[in-house]
């Protein structure tokens, strides 16, 4: 049942009818309550209001798979303008972007060109830029990436996701370059081939990468909102006392309220994970698919006033 509903959602995230359907009630249904807003500075209130919580923030212009190189041109200037913005209102936040929304499926150069911009501009304003995960066959053209800017700059991080075999091996390739990694379960549709199909495999192999890296002392960002998972990593940190300055949690705007909050008064570092723009619809999906229990906690944050 699991699965036939995971797949469900992903076919429904890849819809082109209903995802032009959603942005024209985007705006009213889902701004605020499972994305910031439209834009980024329509999202700034509800980015200080988390902060005011004690939370922290990363923000996503939404939107992937771009094919135009105007359009990749413009999702760059987007990103540079939100960083810009952040420090200019003081927000205690970071950016996630991905690599086909600057061009990756378009130039490589183009990729580089975009990327350099946006991370000049966050070296001088001191703001994370992540650079989020996607699909298998585009991870290690997303991976190279990293690795190549990581040698130049300090404020870049990216992900891994444990549900693909080849995951744990490209942690361990990571340490020499001392990152700051999001860990995640992974929501893409993949072969057998290239990951696990069963949900108690991908949770084992998550709770290995967390291990590893928090043992290996690296800044660890544990995207999730499984109860086991959290429950494991605070076990884990109390038997080997670990820092609590070494590790995150993240969560999705909208999901788990009451839980972040617990968590921050519990000590822990919460970082909420705030998409804006109008492309919310595919990226809302694949979350529905991700963790079937999200659909309870998102229809909780649709409804609420």
């Amino acid at each position: 049942m699991q699965t036939i509903s995971r797949d469900f959602f992903l076919y429904l995230s890849k819809n082109k009818t209903l995802n032009r359907a959603a942005q024209n009630w985007g705006g009213s249904i889902a701004a605020g309550k499972l994305i910031g807003g439209i834009d980024f500075p329509s999202s700034v209130p509800f980015i200080k209001d988390l902060n005011n919580q004690g939370l922290s923030v990363t923000v996503d212009h939404l939107g992937e798979f771009v094919t135009d190189r105007a359009v990749a041109i413009e999702r760059a200037n987007e990103c540079i303008s939100t960083i810009e913005m952040i420090s200019a209102y003081n927000l205690e936040s970071q950016v996630s972007l991905k690599m086909t929304s600057l061009g990756l499926d378009i130039d490589q150069q183009l990729v580089y060109e975009n990327m350099t911009r946006i991370l000049d501009t966050a070296e001088k304003h001191k703001i994370m830029v992540t650079i989020d995960m996607e699909d298998e066959q585009r991870c290690q053209k997303t991976l190279d990436i990293f690795k190549d800017f990581k040698q130049r700059y300090t404020y870049i991080s990216t992900v891994l996701q444990a549900y693909l075999y080849r995951t744990e091996n490209d942690l361990y390739d990571l340490q020499a370059y001392q990152p700051f990694l999001r860990l995640v379960k992974g929501a893409y549709q993949e072969s057998e081939n290239v990951a696990y199909p069963e949900k108690s495999d991908v949770d084992e192999n998550y709770k290995k990468l967390i291990k590893t890296n928090l043992l290996n002392g690296l800044y660890t960002a544990i995207a999730t909102h499984d109860d086991k998972i959290i429950d494991y990593t605070k076990q884990l940190v109390k038997e080997h006392n670990i820092s609590l300055e070494s590790f995150e949690f993240q969560m999705l705007y909208g999901m788990r309220n009451t839980t972040q909050k617990e968590l921050v008064k519990e000590g822990y570092k919460v970082r909420v994970y705030v998409p804006y723009g109008l492309d919310w619809y595919g990226y809302f999906m694949r979350r529905l698919a991700e963790r079937p229990a999200n659909i309870a906690f998102a229809l909780k944050g649709i409804t609420k006033k």
